[in-house]
């Protein structure tokens, strides 16, 4: 991977975001004059992330000049508006957050700048930026299309989005129980499935909060799992395999989370998942890293002081999500320039560890790696480890993966972790589906 992303860095950003590149004319303050009064709409979820970046708008603007005018949606509902927005001659939004699996899908549509453009500009790109600085697994992630599967960084692929709110999974678990009734957090998933029974039992609480809700959330769940116990949605050569064993016993370890768990779990999505361990109504989490803030806010979390934070257990290998946000440049902008501004101060050296002082969780390798940082957030050290089994084939971020996910597999999903239907047949009745899906998006042949 180094490799191809040395090589991705050399064609598009160490030239301009690098030492090679000359100061550009006078100061920083010089980049923004031409935009000085200009006003960047922006589209946004109900993220923590994105609570945490509201507090620093107004340092933008005051540095900058340029104002920025927020459309917050719940994130269900923002790529509908977004589509909207974007498909228009001109459209309301200069920079918009995207999550992970809308990228190619935005890419085919032609909807989003490339940034090769931009980063190429010396009046708008600061060379003291260090785009290799960025957590190498977050920005092939969230930003590359067009290379190996279409999603991955190697020849073919192209920037069009730098992370911000990007994650991996961790496991958190509140230290004080398992102290109280000495238990051990699972390190396997053997362990964690034997966990599941005696937790409940012993703490009288939900074992393990889990997303449940039909659609995108379910199927987060589903990968979590699937992905570590040696899983895939489809072959290499895109054929479906979701239904084979392993995908089954992912399944019907959710199955079993949701029956061990906090009350609730077949409606809950990121928020709710979230809000049941912050709440003491569950034992372990295992998801997104964005938890990190939110446990410390004492206006959202009871927990604070309670928690430590072990890697996501190991299955047939580790292997951990990837996944989360990031931030694209709508083709139609109005004030494209100042959109890319407004993107490189927000995912700057500086700005990535004021966010995450703020409960925004880290982009950068060197906030990960400052001695204060570490000192107030240790979870950075489990996190650093963590990264290193983040998977950027997690998930097919392919154009029609969105349609899968919300559609037949979170239907199917949903069936087997609620036992309205058995969760091998509940998988095996949609494969012609998804299969017929793939063919029609040209991935498979007719049969």
């Amino acid at each position: 991977m180094m490799v191809n992303r040395r090589d991705l860095l050399g064609r598009t950003a160490l030239s301009v975001w690098g030492a090679s590149l000359p100061l550009a004319s006078s100061a920083s303050s010089s980049r923004y004059a031409k935009y000085r009064g200009q006003t960047v709409g922006m589209s946004i979820p109900d993220h923590p992330h994105y609570d945490a970046m509201l507090k620093l708008l107004p340092a933008f603007t005051r540095e900058t000049g340029i104002k920025v005018d927020v459309t917050r949606s719940h994130i269900l509902r923002m790529k509908g508006l977004q589509l909207s927005e974007m498909s228009k001659p001109q459209g309301d939004f200069d920079l918009v957050s995207y999550v992970v699996m809308w990228k190619t899908e935005y890419v085919s549509k032609n909807l989003i700048h490339a940034l090769a453009p931009f980063l190429k500009n010396p009046d708008l790109a600061d060379p003291a930026y260090d785009l290799a600085d960025i957590v190498p697994r977050y920005l092939d992630n969230m930003g590359l299309v067009g290379g190996p599967k279409g999603y991955l960084p190697g020849p073919g692929a192209k920037l069009y989005g730098l992370p911000y709110g990007a994650e991996t999974s961790i496991l958190a678990y509140r230290r004080d129980l398992f102290e109280k009734h000495n238990l051990h957090p699972p390190k396997t998933y053997r362990e964690l499935r034997a966990l599941l029974a005696p937790l409940r039992e012993k703490t009288g609480m939900g074992a393990l909060t889990s997303r449940g809700q039909s659609g995108h959330n379910c199927v987060h769940a589903w990968l979590l799992h699937l992905n570590a116990l040696g899983g895939k949605v489809f072959d290499a050569h895109w054929n479906p395999v979701f239904n084979n064993r392993v995908g089954v016993d992912a399944l019907q370890l959710l199955k079993e989370i949701a029956e061990t768990g906090p009350r609730g779990i077949s409606g809950f999505g990121y928020n709710e998942m979230l809000n049941a361990f912050l709440q003491g109504h569950s034992a372990m989490y295992l998801d997104s890293t964005a938890l990190f803030g939110p446990v410390r806010n004492p206006a959202l979390s009871k927990i604070d002081g309670k928690v430590s934070y072990v890697l996501h257990p190991r299955g047939a290998h580790h292997a951990a999500q990837s996944g989360g946000l990031g931030l694209a440049i709508p083709r139609n902008a109005v004030h494209a320039d100042a959109a890319f501004l407004l993107m490189q101060w927000l995912t700057s050296k500086a700005q990535d560890k004021a966010v995450c002082q703020l409960g925004a969780s880290p982009t950068r390798m060197s906030t990960l790696s400052d001695v204060d940082m570490v000192r107030q957030y240790p979870e950075y050290i489990t996190l650093k480890e963590q990264l290193r089994y983040s998977d950027p084939d997690w998930r097919p971020i392919i154009a029609q993966w969105d349609d899968i996910n919300t559609g037949p597999l979170g239907s199917a999903i949903f069936q087997g972790l609620t036992g309205a239907k058995d969760p091998k047949f509940a998988l095996d009745d949609i494969v012609p589906r998804v299969r017929d899906m793939m063919v029609n998006a040209g991935y498979l042949s007719k049969v």
